[in-house]
């Protein structure tokens, strides 16, 4: 049996909200795939975000 961290689903439930919201909010084809893209570095654009705001 397998003891490792569930950082993986968090990740997989992570990017498949994050296509839904950018699909949804997308004008045309590719800003959809442009969504896609950016739904598999979404934990980049949180931390970046995330250290912006708090100017560490």
């Amino acid at each position: 049996m397998s003891k490792h961290g569930g950082g993986g689903v968090v990740y997989g439930l992570g990017f498949i909200g994050a296509a839904i919201y950018y699909i949804q909010n997308a004008a045309t084809f590719w800003d959809g795939v442009i969504g896609i893209l950016k739904a598999l570095v979404w934990p980049a654009f949180l931390v970046y975000h995330a250290l912006a705001y708090f100017q560490i």
